[in-house]
């Protein structure tokens, strides 16, 4: 699986590509799939690069305001027409923390988010 994804149309069939959204505590799992017909479609989270220590997680996305990495969102998945602009509300909504589902909001964006205690938060375009 990938974290960012860009679709220049359709399958030649014009049926739409089917997005595995993985679940970011369980590998194995796909927590969604998300039909694309064009446009792209970016992840970030903190499930693949990350530490544990004493079973606290310490994912790869830094606060700038604490210089800790986030803890909010285990994952948040963005669809826009592009995919800089789809990763970048991506990682934005992750260092938002607590205020970054109204950045989503607010967007007019789809997205599927998962806070820390595993709630997911969706919204279709």
């Amino acid at each position: 699986m990938a974290g960012d994804i860009r679709v220049v149309g359709p399958k030649p069939d014009g049926s739409p590509w089917m997005i595995g959204i993985q679940h970011p505590r369980h590998k194995e799992l796909v927590i969604a799939s998300i039909p694309l017909h064009a446009g792209a479609l970016t992840t970030s989270g903190d499930y693949e690069r990350y530490f544990e220590v004493n079973g606290k997680r310490y994912c790869h996305i830094i606060n700038p305001r604490s210089g800790y990495p986030v803890t909010w969102w285990q994952s948040v998945t963005v669809v826009t027409p592009f995919a800089i602009t789809a990763g970048s509300y991506s990682t934005i909504a992750m260092l938002k923390e607590s205020d970054g589902l109204a950045f989503l909001e607010n967007s007019g964006m789809g997205y599927l988010a998962i806070d820390q205690f595993g709630k997911i938060y969706h919204k279709n375009t």
